[in-house]
């Protein structure tokens, strides 16, 4: 069982694969055919939410972080929900 309250000592493909596993585990209909947009949308948001968290909110630091434009972020977080 991974423990997510630690500091990570596992490559995160580690923790992605997990994830995708209880996905699987845990597998409804509602999204067959769809896994590839689902899990790139879901994995995008939680990428945002929790860097924008990091950075107090700060959209400029979080953009720099993620190696985009600060205008594509906007874009991103207002399609997430998250702004």
């Amino acid at each position: 069982m991974i423990d997510y309250t630690k500091t990570p000592d596992q490559p995160l493909s580690v923790y992605v694969e997990h994830a995708v596993q209880k996905f699987f585990e845990n597998a409804d209909t509602e999204h067959a055919g769809r896994l590839y947009e689902v899990f790139l949308h879901d994995l995008e948001q939680s990428l945002f939410a929790a860097t924008l968290r990091h950075t107090n909110g700060n959209q400029s630091k979080t953009a720099e972080l993620l190696g985009m434009n600060r205008g594509t972020l906007r874009t991103k977080l207002k399609f997430h929900g998250l702004i």
